[in-house]
């Protein structure tokens, strides 16, 4: 069965600040939608209210028809942040913690622990210190670590900021692999080349407004808002 995000209306204000205004949008499972703009912009704050980490000021979340608040979202989805933090304790025992604290049993984690890390590139990579790994390995950690979790809304704030080559092109790999009808996956980044490599829609997000939602050639080749033709052509000014 597809899953089916839907916001409506979704605003958030930091006092007289007004991070996010109106926000409407639909995300299905089986494709992957990024959501681009500009540090600032609002995509981060966007993804924390998805995720169920922050409460929208006003507006509607619904997953499958049903409305959701923040503590049901925390259920089923999982975010995955840009600066990762690990424990100081194993890679496996990082891998492992969420679904030791949902009471799995130690044989099934056991099993499943290896699959995550062979899918970020990382096999043979239980037993090293995790904070002794590069910063491109702890984000696959991150990365493993969330898939091991099988969520049904994924969200990815900047997975390949500041990465090396490498695991760049292992975190989108894996991220493309994941693509599946139950899960729903959002990427949050300001790389153009990665919304188009990655991208089956793409979101616009300006000044906590959605200002263009696309398919990649729409958005690439025949952007309806001038703010995103001035964005594709490096003109917004930051």
């Amino acid at each position: 069965m597809t899953s089916f995000l839907e916001l409506k209306h979704i605003d958030k204000n930091y006092r007289a600040l007004k991070a996010l205004s109106s926000i409407s949008l639909e995300a299905e499972g089986g494709k992957i939608v990024v959501l681009i703009g500009i540090n600032g912009a609002g995509k981060t704050t966007l993804m924390r209210i998805i995720a169920g980490l922050e409460e929208p000021s006003s507006g509607n979340i619904l997953f499958d028809k049903q409305s959701m608040n923040s503590g049901e979202l925390r259920k089923i989805a999982t975010m995955v942040f840009q600066r990762t933090a690990m424990f100081d304790r194993s890679v496996y025992d990082n891998v492992a913690f969420g679904l030791q604290v949902r009471g799995t049993n130690e044989k099934e984690i056991a099993e499943k622990v290896p699959i995550v890390l062979r899918l970020v590139g990382l096999t043979n990579f239980e037993k090293r210190k995790a904070r002794k790994t590069s910063g491109g390995e702890q984000q696959r950690i991150a990365l493993a670590r969330a898939f091991l979790l099988s969520p049904r809304i994924l969200l990815l704030d900047e997975p390949t900021a500041n990465l090396d080559p490498n695991s760049a092109v292992i975190i989108e790999r894996a991220i493309t692999s994941r693509k599946k009808e139950d899960e729903i996956i959002i990427i949050a980044t300001h790389n153009l080349a990665q919304a188009k490599r990655l991208g089956d829609e793409i979101i616009h997000i300006h000044d906590g407004k959605i200002v263009e939602h696309s398919s990649p050639d729409e958005f690439f080749n025949n952007p309806q808002s001038e703010i995103t033709k001035k964005f594709i052509n490096g003109e917004l000014e930051y």
